[in-house]
Formats: structure tokens, C-alpha cells, sequence
């Protein structure tokens, strides 16, 4: 028996009312429509079903329900700003605005405006938006909230924040106005004020509200949906939760961030919100690329969608080398282009994509863009270098170091950019030429330093022997201090980082600072596999693998190919498409050296090689071998496409050998 037709007839109003009273709207709005015809009366069935539906965040449905109440009822006016509040709810801002303005008499005007000033506020009309707040009670806390809100648009985040904490002085406390006061000093990237006021958010919804089951998904606990109802919408736990995704995700701690969406309260993915469907595609990008490309490829083409979007997505197809579907996107949303992509993002991409089809034209125009960063860097040196040598200012050398850093962060990119023009020449010689011309800029920034690490460990790789120890012995100077910064949080060093650095300690005779490293690399996997054995964590198999390599490309085949070969296993955790490319890799080169009887292999080496191929094809039913990310789709070429297929061809190709 369902839940409606267990209720006598005569008990449905009353119990409709106590659903809605405990906020259990969609059990109402089932109730509602179940028994509109049946009850007493029409007119409150339809009200009551349109509050429902806008309460759970069906402002579509309320709106269209509101206006069959106008069309019954034109003389209540609250009917019609209901209706116009519904349409805005629905981003329909162009018919909200017409609705405003058949609302007649002197019930509501003040609601009126300020409803009117929201529309004009989203549609980035502040200026109209400005002069209908002005129009509003100046004693109606909302008043103040909305100047507050102009403000933050105008990027004057200080003066917002203070607007705001006054609001927050004069009312209760509240949610969103909490949120609020976070979101500026985010923006003032006051991260440690920000995720205070995040912190008293969280807290507050978890103690008044446990239903919302915040945390729950983060600890493995099976929660059904709690749904996008207005009170989900009050607590602000949602913003709330992606703000602090954010400031992780600033801060480099990117399990920290991810966590902070898992602890969301939980909803399907279909009833995301356009900010959490964003954030959840931007941070899970490595697990798994098609799902989030297919996410902000859905957010682009919807209303409303996070400005952030159509950038992240640009760089995101650049990033993974998909210039063309980069180009794409930029011609078919041309209209979005000065909307949402600032000059120096603009600039950046269109050099990126014409270097693909002439690295000359792509760096005279980085070359452009670095030399006007170099002037504004020069300038600012020179600020802070007066500021010293005159009167002592603090807050003026506190601002100049910000935009300093700013500056400096948006020249980095245009600089490794220029570098990888060169890098993917193998000309490394001018990428170091390039980076030395930078030092007096970039010489205390990360990025910087590790590149200059890896063009240094290439340098070395491809040297004269007389000259390689010395390359690799500047390599480990640059490597070593990134190393030991995060050494006890390991795994979040990049496994190339950790590799190189073993390598260069092989190459340089300190064995042992080398087997300590991956000593550490070995516990701390260990320690992860024992927290979360489904988890596959690839750092110990990659420096193998590239230890391995090292070998084979000294002609050590045998040495070579062995250590690639323990250091996937166990194969159902290290067997991976990036993985088996680079073993294959080796393995390809020796079974061709010894197609062209260049090197002999022992049998018990072979026998290995068979062995190891063996149970790649028992282990790689279902790996794909795909390295373009767009193309590891779920419905992959299973003959083909897969490790196993390539182990078994490589496998036959050894025996023929044999």
C-alpha cells in the first residue's frame, strides 16, 4: 500500500499541512496531486502545490502554477510577485521582470523592488540595480544587504565585507550573510578569515540540522538525497562547503578540497547545482577527464553557468593538448569571449593555439605578453625598493608585494609556455637560456624551480659522460629543497619529481640517499593501501620505471627490463595506461634488439618477460591502452584497445623470437 491511499480522504488537508509544517514538501506535493480534485478547496490545492515546488526548487513548475492562479485570481496581487519571484528563481529574468511589473496597489511595493533590483543586479545592470536598492526602506535589513552585494560586484570587496558584518550586527545571525563575509575575504585571499566564518557555517548546520547528513558520504555511509529545498538553500552548506573546496584547491591541498565536496550534504548528481557540477568536474579531472569535460561542456550551455566555466574548460583542452577542440569552443562561443575571458587569458590561449601550427608566430606573441609582464615587474621592484629606502609604509608595501605576486603569477604561465616551444624541440640548452634570463624574477617560485629541475635532469640524460655527473648534481640542488618542503606528505610530490631525483642520485652515487627516498615512497603507499586498499597509488611503480628505463637506455636490458617488471606489481593495483606505455616502451626496444640480434638475454630473463606478459593479459581485460583521455571511454575497443591484447601480441612476438 503507497503512502497516499493509506490516508482516509478527510484526514488529507490536515495532513498535507503538518508535510509541509516539518518541510517534507515533495511527500506534500505528491499528497497535492494525488488529490487536487478531491479537495475542499481549488484555489489552496494550486497554492498550496506552487509553494511546494518552489520550497524543493522547482521554480519552472511554481511559476507555471502561479500563473494558472493569476489567470483564476488577477485581483491578488500576491499571486502575480510570487509568480515573478518564481521566474527569477528560474533564471527567467527577461519574464520576471514583466511580471514586476503587473504588480499593482501599495501591498508590496518594497518587495517589488527589491525583487526588481535582483533581476537587474544579475543581469549586471548595477547601476539601475543601485538606484532601486536606493528606493527601499533604509531601516529593512535587506537593504543593506543589497548595497552590500553591489559593492562586492564592483570589486570592493573590503568595503562589502564591512557592509555585510554590519548587516550581520544589526539582525540575527544568518547563513548566507556569514557566506557572504567569506566569499570577500576569499576574494581579499584572507583564506584563514575566510574558512573561520566557513568553519561557524558547517558547524551551525550539523547542530541544527543532522537530517542534512553532512559528512556522511566522506565516511562511506549509504545516505539517500536530502534535495535542493529551501532549507538546504537557508543553512548555506552547499556554498558554504564550495568555498572551502576552493581555498583548498588555492592552497594546493587537493585532497583537502575534494573531501570538502564528499561532505556536502548528498544529492544526486542530476540535482547538482551549476557550482558543485563545476567544481566537481575541475577536481576530479585526473580520475577521470571524459566525465568532467562532459560536465563543463553541459554547464556551458546552460543558464545560469559559473563564469569559471568556459576559461577552465579552454585551458583544461590545452592542457591535455586538445587544441582543436579548443579553437572550437572559442569560435562557437565568440559572444562569451569578452564576457568572460579576461585580455591576458584571451591572449594566453589564442598563443597557445597558434603555436600548434606555427611555434614561431606562438612565440613572438609570448614573447609580447612576457615582455609587458617583465616592465610591470620591473616597476614594481622599483615601488618596493623606494619603499624601503623612504618612509616606512606597511600597508603600501603590503599592497605593491600582493600585486607584485599577482603579476607574478600570471607571467609564470606565459614563461613555460615560451620554455616548452623549445623543450618539445629537445633544444634544452635555450630552454635553460630562458629560464636564466627569468632568475631575476622567478628565482623563490616553485614552478620555476622545478622546471628548471627537469631541464637540468634532461640536459644531464642526453650529455657527454664527462659532463653528465655535474648536470645531475645541479639537477639534485633543485630537486632536493622541493623534495624535502613536503617530505612528510610524499605522495603529493609529483612521482616524476621523486623518480628524477632517485635517478639523479643513482647517476651521482648516493645509493643509499636514493633507496632511503624510496624507502619513505614504499611506507607511506603502504600506509595508504592499509586506510583505503581500493585506492591505487602509482609513486613507487613510476620511479621504477623510470630507474628501469634509465638502464635500458644505457643498453642494460636485462637489469632494466626486470626492475620495470617488479615495479608493476602487484599488476591488478600498478597496471594502468600510463603505466604500461612507458614498460612497453623498454620492453618493444629490447624484443627489436633482439629481433636484430644486437644483444643475447639470458633464458631466465625471457622466461620472465613471458611470465610478466602472461599476467598482463589476466589483469588487463579492462585497461585500456589509450593515452589520448578523451578516448579511454567505457565502451573501448575491448579486442584492441586493452592491455591484454597488446601483451598477448607482444608475448607472440617474443616466442617467435625464441
Amino acid at each position: 500500500m503507497d503512502f497516499a491511499s493509506a490516508i482516509p480522504e478527510g484526514q488529507i488537508t490536515a495532513t498535507i499541512y503538518t508535510l509541509i509544517k516539518e518541510n517534507k514538501y515533495l511527500d506534500a506535493i505528491g499528497l497535492l496531486q494525488d488529490f487536487q480534485q478531491g479537495f475542499p478547496n481549488a484555489r489552496a490545492a494550486l497554492s498550496l502545490l506552487a509553494y511546494c515546488q518552489y520550497q524543493v526548487g522547482e521554480f519552472a513548475k511554481a511559476a507555471e502554477n502561479y500563473a494558472d492562479l493569476i489567470k483564476q485570481f488577477p485581483e491578488v496581487m500576491c499571486y502575480q510577485l510570487y509568480h515573478a519571484q518564481a521566474l527569477f528563481k528560474a533564471c527567467e529574468f527577461e519574464e520576471a521582470w514583466g511580471a514586476t511589473l503587473k504588480v499593482t496597489g501599495d501591498e508590496l511595493p518594497f518587495e517589488v523592488l527589491k525583487l526588481q533590483a535582483a533581476i537587474k543586479f544579475n543581469d549586471e545592470e548595477l547601476n539601475e540595480a543601485r538606484s532601486l536598492v536606493d528606493q527601499c526602506r533604509a531601516d529593512d535589513e535587506d537593504t543593506m544587504v543589497n548595497q552590500a552585494c553591489i559593492m562586492y560586484a564592483e570589486g570592493r570587496y573590503d568595503e562589502a565585507c564591512g557592509k555585510f558584518q554590519s548587516a550581520m550586527q544589526t539582525t540575527r545571525y544568518r547563513s548566507d550573510l556569514a557566506y557572504n563575509i567569506a566569499l570577500c575575504h576569499y576574494r581579499m585571499k584572507r583564506f584563514a578569515q575566510a574558512l573561520k566564518y566557513i568553519a561557524d557555517i558547517i558547524e551551525r548546520g550539523i547542530r541544527e540540522h543532522p537530517e542534512l547528513n553532512v559528512g556522511h558520504v566522506t565516511e562511506g555511509i549509504d545516505v539517500r538525497s536530502v534535495g535542493n529545498t529551501q532549507l538546504l538553500a537557508q543553512t548555506a552548506l552547499i556554498e558554504a562547503f564550495n568555498l572551502k573546496a576552493a581555498i583548498e584547491y588555492q592552497l594546493k591541498n587537493y585532497s583537502a578540497a575534494q573531501e570538502a565536496l564528499t561532505d556536502m550534504p548528498p544529492r544526486q548528481e542530476e540535482e547538482l547545482d551549476p557550482v558543485s557540477l563545476h567544481n566537481h568536474a575541475l577536481m576530479n579531472m585526473d580520475k577521470d577527464a571524459n566525465a568532467g569535460f562532459d560536465k563543463l561542456q553541459f554547464l556551458l550551455q546552460q543558464n545560469p553557468c559559473p563564469p569559471e566555466t568556459f576559461g577552465n574548460l579552454l585551458l583544461l583542452y590545452c592542457k591535455y593538448e586538445h587544441y582543436n577542440l579548443a579553437a572550437d569552443v572559442l569560435a562557437e562561443n565568440a559572444h562569451l569571449t569578452y564576457k568572460l575571458l579576461s585580455q591576458y587569458l584571451y591572449d594566453f590561449l589564442d598563443a597557445t593555439i597558434i603555436r600548434q601550427d606555427s611555434a614561431a608566430d606562438g612565440f613572438v606573441k609570448f614573447d609580447e605578453m612576457a615582455n609587458q609582464h617583465i616592465d610591470a615587474l620591473n616597476k614594481l621592484q622599483q615601488m618596493l625598493q623606494n619603499s624601503k629606502d623612504g618612509p616606512n609604509d606597511d600597508e603600501q608595501m603590503k599592497e605593491t608585494l600582493t600585486e607584485y605576486d599577482e603579476k607574478l603569477t600570471h607571467y609564470i604561465p606565459v614563461l613555460m609556455a615560451q620554455a616548452k616551444i623549445y623543450w618539445d624541440l629537445e633544444n634544452y640548452t635555450q630552454v635553460e637560456k630562458i629560464f636564466r634570463n627569468s632568475v631575476q624574477y622567478c628565482n623563490e617560485h616553485d614552478v620555476w624551480k622545478l622546471n628548471v629541475a627537469h631541464v637540468l635532469f634532461m640536459q644531464a640524460v642526453v650529455a657527454q659522460p664527462n659532463e653528465q655527473e655535474s648536470k645531475y648534481r645541479e639537477a639534485i640542488g633543485f630537486y632536493e629543497p622541493i623534495v624535502k618542503k613536503n617530505y612528510e606528505a610524499i605522495l603529493d610530490i609529483s612521482a616524476i619529481v621523486l623518480a628524477n631525483l632517485c635517478v639523479s642520485y643513482i647517476m651521482t652515487s648516493k645509493n643509499e640517499q636514493a633507496e632511503d627516498l624510496m624507502r619513505k615512497i614504499e611506507k607511506e603507499e603502504e600506509n595508504l593501501a592499509y586506510q583505503d586498499p581500493d585506492r591505487k597509488v602509482f609513486h613507487l611503480c613510476i620511479v621504477n620505471l623510470v630507474i628501469g628505463t634509465l638502464y635500458c637506455a644505457k643498453n642494460n636490458f636485462q637489469f632494466g627490463v626486470s626492475r620495470i617488471i617488479k615495479s608493476l606489481e602487484p599488476y591488478d593495483k600498478k597496471l594502468g595506461a600510463q603505466t604500461w606505455f612507458y614498460a612497453k616502451r623498454c620492453l618493444c626496444a629490447l624484443i627489436e634488439n633482439m629481433a636484430k640480434q644486437l644483444i643475447m638475454v639470458e633464458d631466465s630473463a625471457v622466461q620472465e618477460m613471458i611470465d610478466f606478459f602472461e599476467a598482463c593479459e589476466i589483469h588487463g581485460r579492462n585497461v585500456s591502452t589509450a593515452q589520448d583521455v578523451l578516448a579511454q571511454t567505457d565502451a573501448f575497443d575491448t579486442g584492441r584497445q586493452t592491455v591484454t591484447y597488446e601483451a598477448r601480441h607482444l608475448k607472440n612476438l617474443l616466442l617467435k623470437l625464441m
